[in-house]
């Protein structure tokens, strides 16, 4: 999307006037929080992507939350062996925009997969057991990890970089506190979808 809106593709060069861009994600998502049951709608304040992505470009550092990647690594105790996480805000207008006051605004992890690093054990033993009861009990200045999804850390973080604008919404679709799940949810998501467009 970035390349149709700001490079030439006939010169291959970017165009000399900048394009922003509004991305916002509206998706599903697992809730690790009391206040997170399903069918709760979560705007992500910020993210943190365990898939590592952003350390591979320039100026990561300079877009990150520098002081909340270092609390949640020691709270963490984290494992070297994996990437490093990085902590990316939504954009501010766009959040109050979209969010208002009737959706719950936390931090969102953003996991690589669905099953070892959101600390659902099949056939593998995980290599950390006690993961998401640590994820669960991380606060920093009055936020909590709110849930988990697979996108909202890429999205923000490359829009970020990139001079987008770009925020997740999410509705819960299980809470792992309260053991619940919502298998009909495709009959629901589309509430939080309206909202979404009416309020872009």
């Amino acid at each position: 999307m970035d390349a149709l809106a700001n490079i030439d593709f006939k010169t291959r060069h970017e165009k000399p006037e900048h394009r922003t861009l509004t991305f916002v994600r509206i998706g599903t998502c697992g809730g690790l929080q009391e206040n997170t049951p399903t069918g709760t709608y979560i705007a992500s304040v910020k993210s943190i992507g365990f898939d590592g992505l952003l350390n591979f470009y320039a100026g990561r550092n300079e877009v990150c939350d520098l002081k909340l990647e270092q609390a949640f690594k020691k709270h963490m105790d984290w494992n070297p062996l994996l990437c490093a996480p990085y902590v990316i805000d939504a954009d501010n207008e766009l959040l109050d925009r979209v969010a208002g006051t009737d959706m719950v605004r936390g931090v969102t992890i953003a996991c690589g997969g669905f099953f070892g690093p959101q600390g659902r054990e099949l056939r593998i033993p995980l290599a950390d057991p006690d993961q998401n009861e640590m994820v669960e009990s991380f606060e920093y200045n009055g936020l909590n990890i709110t849930n988990f999804e697979m996108e909202s850390s890429a999205v923000a973080g490359l829009s970020a970089l990139m001079g987008h604008k770009a925020l997740t919404c999410c509705m819960v679709i299980a809470n792992r506190r309260a053991k619940e799940a919502n298998t009909g949810y495709k009959n629901t998501i589309d509430g939080l979808i309206k909202l979404v467009l009416e309020r872009i």
